[in-house]
């Protein structure tokens, strides 16, 4: 009974907390974070609450498969690449590097790196919207970017988490977990589509309340389970299927009812425990690695991805404009550090290192991409 009482703290908590920086006019998922670093003063996670979160993970991660349009980004396919590929390179190297001096061991160093990849543009999309500059091969190109740099930090992540498991680091493990992952993602991509349309064709026939929705759902959750057993990443298993799914006849069907599930109930309730699980102290008083590594994490994604979009033929004020467009970070690297921490290869202590991040490169952005944006 206690849990259920939590559990309605939390989803309060997150709407709350979530109305209150829409307000302000940032990302209401800072408001459920913070709320959650506040009611964790009182509150404590367990296993029920945990079973929760990991179902938000994989269903944040499975809406943004689904909410990725592949045929969208083809006409920037190769400024989308470049700058997704060489902004993902150096923002590993620059986060491996920065965690070194820290004494951090080389593991640790490799999750940092990881962390520091993934893009959130919902911040940068709105702002863009306000400028009317959306529609502009730079807003397609940082969009497109933003959807690969994250799927080759999932990539990545699968790859570390395998090598730290296996504690050992050789280029035939390396290279085995490379076989693994590539032919996980060919055999999807390759054979998903169509017999995702035969068998939602042959569950529609089943005359009860949201059966599509429900088979998606264990598309899902079956296949992030094989990908796990596989030592690929959950959280990737969640994505390609979205990917799939996203591209079938069902796709919209599937989007707005999984999108209900999730964001009503356990999106929110992941977020919140994020919260829950900082220490506020740390939190509050910062520590040095945590304003480097934000620093850098900013620097990274300017020069990284401002570097893949110059090599792209934009101008260099184009480049730097695309380069500030890719410096947030949100959802996808704080669901990478959930399951890295629960995988056991990472502790509290970078998600609070994480988070802090989040909150700073979030904020920062509006304000430097409408400056960049407007500067004569």
């Amino acid at each position: 009974m206690e849990d259920l009482l939590i559990i309605a703290i939390m989803l309060a908590t997150a709407k709350i907390g979530g109305w209150i920086f829409d307000k302000l006019k940032q990302p209401t998922v800072l408001g459920q974070i913070l709320g959650g670093i506040l009611i964790g003063l009182y509150l404590k996670s367990d296993e029920i609450i945990q079973a929760f979160s990991i179902m938000g993970v994989l269903l944040l991660l499975f809406l943004a498969g689904l909410e990725s349009d592949i045929e969208e980004f083809r006409s920037v396919g190769v400024p989308g690449v470049l700058v997704a590929t060489i902004g993902v390179f150096i923002a590993f190297i620059f986060g491996f590097l920065i965690a070194l001096p820290f004494h951090y061991s080389y593991g640790e160093a490799l999750l940092f790196g990881a962390i520091m990849t993934p893009t959130s543009v919902s911040i940068t999309v709105r702002v863009l919207m306000e400028l009317r500059s959306l529609r502009t091969k730079e807003g397609a190109t940082i969009l497109a970017a933003a959807v690969i740099d994250d799927v080759l930090a999932i990539l990545l992540l699968t790859i570390i988490i395998s090598i730290l498991k296996e504690h050992t680091v050789n280029v035939i493990n390396i290279l085995k977990i490379l076989i693994e992952v590539s032919l996980f993602l060919i055999i999807l991509l390759k054979f998903g589509v169509p017999v995702a349309n035969k068998l939602f064709h042959t569950v529609s026939r089943i005359h009860l309340p949201e059966t599509v929705t429900s088979f998606a759902l264990i598309s899902a959750i079956l296949i992030a389970f094989i990908a796990e057993e596989l030592n690929i990443a959950s959280i990737l298993g969640a994505y390609m299927v979205g990917l799939v799914l996203g591209q079938t006849f069902y796709g919209r069907q599937i989007i707005e009812k999984v999108s209900t599930i999730g964001y009503s109930l356990f999106i929110p309730i992941f977020f919140v425990e994020v919260g829950m699980s900082i220490e506020l102290g740390y939190f509050l008083k910062a520590s040095a690695f945590a304003v480097v590594y934000t620093i850098i994490a900013i620097i990274s994604k300017i020069f990284g991805c401002g570097l893949g979009a110059y090599l792209a033929k934009f101008t260099p004020k184009e480049a730097i404009r695309i380069g500030v467009g890719m410096i947030p970070r949100l959802g996808v690297e704080l669901a990478m550090l959930s399951i890295a921490i629960r995988s056991g290869v990472a502790s509290q202590d970078m998600l609070t290192i994480a988070v802090f991040m989040v909150i700073i490169t979030t904020l920062i952005t509006p304000p430097l991409l409408k400056w960049v944006y407007t500067k004569s």
